[in-house]
């Protein structure tokens, strides 16, 4: 047994009624991230995880430069190193036609391991919630796994719906109600009057905050990802440890995408996704669509002949977009109350193009553990939040629909793998924040796409 398919000793199940500076609801990387920061800053904390390790997560299990300053400064990145893993150097575009471009990461990121990687999230979660638990503990702090979060206690003595629900009056949070052992199991309380909410699409303290208390609507279907994974042995044309992630707009799955990420040691992991809302429109099934492309796509299916599915490994879920919405006031959506914050999938943050959402799980985590040790508002919060990551989530918003129309990705893939500069501004727009400014830029654009 490898170390990250271990289980990973989490101390006693502190008392009934214990107190806590914050409470953390989530262990994957935004939940890990928030509970490090804390604990590092010498905040009492308690981390609860809903699953029980070994656990698997879905997901596309790219950890791209974004994520990397966080696992650096949190201790991971070594621990990381030291595992199998694909270290990404590139990614390669095609369009509906066939066309492709190859877009390289910036050279200096690569030759400082500060570009990409990818692994499987089973074992990047497993490095993250390890170190998390080793900086708690040593914090004075309580970590437990197999905890199901059943209520979130606010002062007026409510948990669950609120009477006043949809009035915006103030609920200051105070405890949370957990029940450990599936089922029959005992149930604790415990307090805090700060908890972070970090437990993906469905997180029980965003339901409370989003739903409960506000009235407010969660699940937006034009704004929310279905997608669908697989793992695969012996693809063709796929690196065993370096080299690049693959995203296919393919004809049959427009509007959505088909990807390859390699994960190490030979396994890729092949995924498909599309925005539900479109797809409930044109009543399609994402593990059918994957099938097809791989038996009978021309680009892939050479690539498939000899390769393997790994028993098991087929699952689907559920990724929260941070694209604007128009009929909310706080975007992508509410993210903060009193005592509460919501970081990652559980705030909405997945970018609405490429998909990837640990970077912004991480970045969250670091900020909403920064804004509790500061005493700073819930507003200040949603502000930063907005401020640091709304130009970029708006601009993939922007490509997420330009990506539906398949005569327009034909022309521009097609024109990029022809343009070196094109290439080049495509490498920038992924490593610089200030390059992807440019895209507010009409003139920028039309002078670098039509000339």
């Amino acid at each position: 047994m490898r170390s990250w398919e271990g289980p990973i000793e989490t101390g006693p199940v502190p008392e009934d009624g214990a107190d806590f500076d914050a409470i953390v609801v989530g262990g994957g990387p935004g939940g890990s991230a928030a509970a490090g920061y804390l604990a590092m800053k010498g905040q009492r904390v308690l981390l609860i995880e809903k699953g029980v390790w070994p656990r698997d997560k879905v997901c596309g299990d790219a950890v791209g430069g974004k994520s990397l300053s966080h696992v650096a400064a949190l201790g991971v990145k070594p621990r990381l190193e030291a595992t199998p893993h694909f270290r990404v150097t590139g990614i390669v575009f095609s369009s509906p036609k066939g066309n492709s471009v190859r877009v390289p990461l910036p050279e200096e990121d690569v030759e400082r391991l500060e570009a990409g990687y990818a692994l499987p999230r089973a074992q990047f979660d497993h490095l993250m919630f390890e170190r998390s638990t080793e900086l708690v503990l040593e914090a004075g702090g309580a970590v437990v796994q197999g905890a199901d979060v059943r209520a979130v206690l606010f002062d007026d003595g409510q948990g669950g719906e609120d009477p006043g629900a949809g009035s915006g009056e103030a609920r200051t949070v105070r405890a949370v109600e957990v029940r450990l052992g599936g089922r029959q199991g005992e149930t604790y309380t415990w307090h805090s009057r700060e908890v972070v909410g970090a437990a993906g699409y469905r997180c029980p303290v965003a339901t409370a905050l989003v739903e409960e208390t506000h009235g407010e609507v969660m699940v937006d279907r034009m704004h929310y990802c279905a997608g669908y994974r697989e793992y695969w042995q012996n693809v063709e044309g796929c690196g065993p440890d370096v080299g690049d992630i693959e995203i296919h707009f393919v004809d049959s799955i427009i509007p959505g995408y088909f990807w390859l990420f390699p994960v190490s040691e030979g396994v890729v992991n092949v995924g498909i996704g599309m925005v539900i809302g479109l797809m409930d429109k044109q009543k399609k099934k994402l593990k059918a669509m994957q099938a097809d492309v791989i038996a009978n796509h021309p680009l892939f299916k050479e690539r498939f002949a000899n390769a393997t599915m790994i028993e098991g490994s087929a699952k689907g879920w559920q990724l929260p977009f941070g694209s604007p919405r128009k009929k909310e006031s706080r975007q992508p959506r509410r993210a903060a109350g009193s005592g509460i914050r919501l970081v990652g999938d559980a705030a909405s943050l997945v970018d609405p193009f490429s998909g990837e959402g640990v970077g912004n799980a991480l970045v969250t985590g670091e900020m909403a553990a920064r804004h509790i040790v500061e005493g700073l508002t819930p507003e200040a919060y949603m502000e930063e939040m907005w401020a640091m990551l709304g130009p970029e989530l708006t601009n993939s918003y922007r490509m997420q629909k330009l990506s539906r129309r398949a005569w327009l990705l034909n022309w521009f893939v097609g024109k990029a793998s022809r343009k070196p500069a094109l290439q080049e501004m495509m490498t920038e727009m992924i490593a610089s924040k200030e390059a992807q400014e440019n895209l507010h830029s009409p003139l920028f654009m039309a002078r670098t796409l039509l000339f």
